[in-house]
C-alpha cells in the first residue's frame, strides 16, 4: 500500500472540474485508490464520493492505494492536484 497526504491548495477545491479531472486520472490506474479526509473515505474512481468529501482549500487529504501500480498512481494523482495550484 503506498500513502500520501495532501493538502489541497487550488481556490475552489476538489469539486467540479478538478473532481472530475481527478476521477478521470485515477480510473487510469488498476489500483484500489482511496481519499481520506477526516472521517470520510471516498472511492478515487468515483466522481460522487470525491465531491462529498467537501475538500476545500487549506483541507487536507490523504490518498491511499493498494495494487501493482499503487506507487504510480499516488505520484500521478499529487501531481495532478499540484497542477490545480494556482
Amino acid at each position: 500500500m503506498t500513502s500520501k497526504k495532501y493538502v489541497i491548495k487550488n481556490t475552489i477545491g476538489l469539486h467540479a472540474r478538478p473532481a472530475a479531472l481527478f476521477v478521470k486520472k485515477a480510473a487510469e490506474f488498476e489500483s484500489k485508490i482511496k481519499v481520506v479526509k477526516d472521517d470520510k473515505e471516498a472511492d478515487a474512481k468515483s466522481i460522487i464520493s470525491i465531491m462529498a468529501l467537501g475538500a476545500v482549500k487549506g483541507a487536507e487529504i490523504v490518498i491511499n492505494a493498494n495494487g501493482d501500480d499503487s506507487e504510480s498512481a499516488v505520484e500521478a494523482l499529487v501531481e495532478l492536484l499540484d497542477s490545480f495550484a494556482e
